[in-house]
């Protein structure tokens, strides 16, 4: 499936682990990296492509916890395309997204540019 990283997009192939790995993983794993992803998408339908936090070479971890985003009221769900622009997004007095750390562990690897 297709995933941004820093603007570019990349496709990514991931599995999610069985739920007794996941909670280990969780518990246990202190590097794990973020796939944000947004359920609901995006108006007409389109689908909300997920935004990594790392790539090989950048902090790349295999193991992925999932971040569901959710657009606030008064805000139009919207494409973002990097970690900075979901965090930047989730903060200040009035942010535009909510964030949603799950128990979704994923075994990821980012295949290259698409």
């Amino acid at each position: 499936m297709p995933a941004y990283y820093d603007g570019k997009l990349f496709t990514i192939n991931f599995k999610e682990l069985p739920a007794s790995g996941e909670k280990a993983v969780l518990a246990n794993n202190k590097s794990i990296n973020v796939i944000y992803m947004s359920d609901p998408g995006l108006p007409g339908n389109q689908p909300f492509v997920s935004v990594l936090d790392a790539i090989q070479g950048d902090g790349f971890n295999p193991l992925w916890v999932e971040v569901q985003i959710t657009f606030n009221a008064g805000f139009t769900p919207h494409q973002l395309f990097s970690d900075t622009e979901v965090e930047a997004a989730a903060s200040g007095t009035n942010p535009e997204i909510t964030l949603r750390v799950t128990d979704e562990v994923y075994r990821c690897s980012v295949v290259g540019p698409k």
